[in-house]
């Protein structure tokens, strides 16, 4: 189901809560909305559609990734960009790795490690921020 995206800023800066199986709902509505605002958004958290779980979803090309609990354990290659948000106005500057490996849960809720660099690190960093209440 595409849900509406959450713009309100306190709600936002709320960290959110591990994911867990009985989350799958959310995450097949988190990917439903992303697909539905691809015209101008690249990754989404499920806090921007109202669910304070820690749950991302982005694309690979064209397949679309969800991560259980996503987590940065390694970066290298530290730049600053600017970015913006669908759930926010303007863009900001941002510190990102251009090398990450992440630890997560598949689509599946099994236990994956991925390595990802250039704007793929960058939109997953983006999101990890979302589920830690941080505001980009």
């Amino acid at each position: 189901m595409i849900r509406r995206i959450v713009t309100d800023p306190v709600f936002l800066a709320r960290k959110s809560e591990p994911a867990s199986e009985a989350d799958m709902g959310t995450a097949a509505d988190l990917e439903d909305t992303l697909r539905a605002n691809l015209d101008c958004c690249v990754g989404m958290a499920a806090n921007m559609i109202g669910a304070h779980r820690r749950i991302i979803v982005f694309f690979a090309g064209t397949v679309p990734v969800v991560m259980f609990n996503p987590r940065v354990v390694c970066g290298t290659g530290r730049y600053e960009t600017e970015e913006s948000c669908l759930s926010l106005g303007g863009s900001r500057k941002a510190l990102r790795w251009h090398k990450i490996t992440v630890a997560y849960m598949d689509r599946w809720f099994r236990p994956r490690e991925g390595t990802f660099e250039g704007y793929t690190a960058q939109i997953i960093q983006h999101e990890i921020d979302h589920c830690d209440g941080i505001l980009i």
